[in-house]
């Protein structure tokens, strides 16, 4: 792991903050990265590390009054930089080309003087740069034939090609995220190699274990503050774990107490070996008024089972699901669409609203069979009604109910996709991500909102990577780890650091 590092810093960055309206991001963060060192960064979900690497790649802006130095030399956070590398989660490959085409993207095509291609040359020089990391592919075949390993093997040549001193940093964000655990130990022996070239790594993970195998050195970030840097040569887990946790305070005042009928309450969706995904085999009961959550990092499956459970996934789907409120039969998992579970969803942009649409369209999309009159064009007057009572009943903003859904804020966006959802009186409401993108305030009102429908019966499943939503909102939580559940924590149990420990594995 450890390897000598010299002192003088390739990155220095000190007073880096970052307000998004009136959520303070980032506040005050200084960050140091020695010559030939592999840093560490880590926290809990919403700590702010992605929003810091965001700003070095020139994504968000920071505020003013930051320093920012390579070797010493100032520079413009944001700005394109050759000696920072970067090499995202989602990883940036078009997966219908192949490894040569990908390299190429980045950094143009071998050409003659003529201006042709030069395919050999090409090709050449992707075997190259992909055999210095012992990978061992065709460069000319798609990468969807790729292993996930071997697709963030090309990525991270990408990213290094050109940089013939190798004397940057590269910026590795939750590289193992989507990896499965026998192809982790690879892409830390890839990590080695880009140090042995001569270049930094800033690696952020929210694995443990890496951290202890690869880091010299560990930043961690909580609350958008930095709280410490160690080096990890007399780190424990459990001592990494609690700085990024803080101090067990006990439970949430603002958390509900798990009311005694939920103990005894009848199941609202019962699932059985739901497989799907990285999700293997998980079994779980919802009672009727629970607030379950769901918890894990990355690459756990936390964030798979919402779209199972509400017919949405779309890759391949095994298992059993049952809402006896609907039926007491059991219904095969890859149907699970015929429950009518309604969903919302974790990227609200992409799969919660449809921005041609107005307020209202988005709102009543999935109720237009119950607001049709006799004759069944749809009653315009009804739907109107309905509108109007869930725009009063949870506050949405907005000019009115036929102002373009784009108008709104995010928060009010968020309502509303929420409110189509209650719309339809459902016994069981999925959320993933339900506080996503929203300001304090609008937190606040959401987290009202969830807790008075399950106070009313409903059945509330909350899968979130933000260890805020699960600590207010939720009575009993399942945590997840590479597919499986492996803990579960209910009532006053539920705290941050255990919350923490349990993702990490560090119990």
């Amino acid at each position: 792991m450890s390897e000598t590092v010299t002192t003088t810093p390739v990155l220095n960055i000190t007073g880096l903050s970052k307000r998004f309206g009136g959520t303070q991001a980032l506040q005050d963060v200084d960050l140091e990265i020695a010559h030939g060192e592999i840093h560490a960064l880590i926290g809990p979900n919403g700590s702010g590390k992605s929003t810091l690497i965001k700003i070095l790649a020139g994504y968000h802006q920071a505020d003013a009054g930051a320093d920012a130095r390579l070797d010493g030399e100032p520079f413009d956070l944001g700005s394109d930089h050759d000696r920072l590398r970067f090499v995202h989660q989602e990883l940036g490959l078009v997966g219908e080309l192949s490894a040569m085409d990908n390299l190429a993207l980045s950094r143009g095509f071998a050409r003659s003087r003529f201006g042709n291609i030069r395919w050999r040359e090409q090709e050449r020089r992707t075997v190259e740069l992909v055999h210095r990391f012992g990978l061992d592919i065709d460069v000319r075949r798609p990468l969807v034939d790729a292993t996930p390993v071997q697709r963030t093997v090309v990525a991270i040549a990408a990213a290094l090609q050109g940089w013939e001193s190798d004397q940057g940093l590269l910026v590795l964000d939750e590289p193992t995220a989507v990896l499965p655990p026998g192809e982790v130990a690879k892409l830390l022996d890839i990590v080695r190699e880009v140090r042995r070239g001569g270049a930094s790594v800033l690696y952020v993970s929210h694995r443990l274990d890496e951290i202890f195998q690869v880091a010299d050195r560990v930043t961690v970030i909580r609350g958008g503050r930095r709280i410490a840097t160690r080096p990890v040569d007399g780190l424990t887990p459990q001592a990494l774990v609690s700085l990024m946790a803080g101090e067990d305070t006990g439970p949430s005042t603002d958390r509900p107490k798990v009311p005694a009928t939920i103990r005894t309450a009848e199941p609202a969706l019962e699932a059985r070996e739901l497989t799907a995904g990285p999700l293997q085999r998980v079994d779980f009961t919802l009672a009727r008024g629970e607030l379950l959550g769901i918890a894990g990092l990355a690459g756990s499956g936390h964030d798979v089972l919402p779209y199972v459970v509400t017919g949405a996934w779309p890759g391949d789907v095994h298992g059993r699901l049952r809402s006896p409120a609907r039926s007491p039969e059991w219904e095969q998992a890859s149907r699970a669409a015929r429950l009518g579970i309604p969903l919302v969803p974790g990227d609200r942009a992409a799969q919660g609203v449809i921005g041609e649409f107005s307020v209202a369209e988005n709102l009543t999309l999935p109720s237009l069979s119950r607001l049709r009159g006799p004759r069944r064009p749809l009653d315009g007057r009804r739907e109107a009604a309905l509108v109007d009572d869930w725009v009063a009943r949870i506050g949405i903003r907005t000019a009115g109910r036929d102002a373009p859904i784009t108008t709104l804020s995010g928060g009010n966006q968020q309502k509303v996709v929420m409110a189509r959802c209650l719309a339809l009186e459902p016994e069981v409401l999925v959320l993933c991500e339900p506080t996503a993108g929203v300001d304090i305030a609008t937190r606040l009102q959401l987290y009202d909102l969830i807790r008075a429908q399950a106070a009313q019966g409903l059945g509330v499943i909350v899968s979130s990577s933000d260890v805020g939503d699960l600590l207010a909102l939720c009575t009993r939580v399942l945590v997840l780890r590479e597919g499986r559940v492996v803990r579960e924590i209910a009532g006053d149990a539920i705290t941050e650091p255990t919350l923490v420990h349990a993702m990490e594995g560090t119990e």
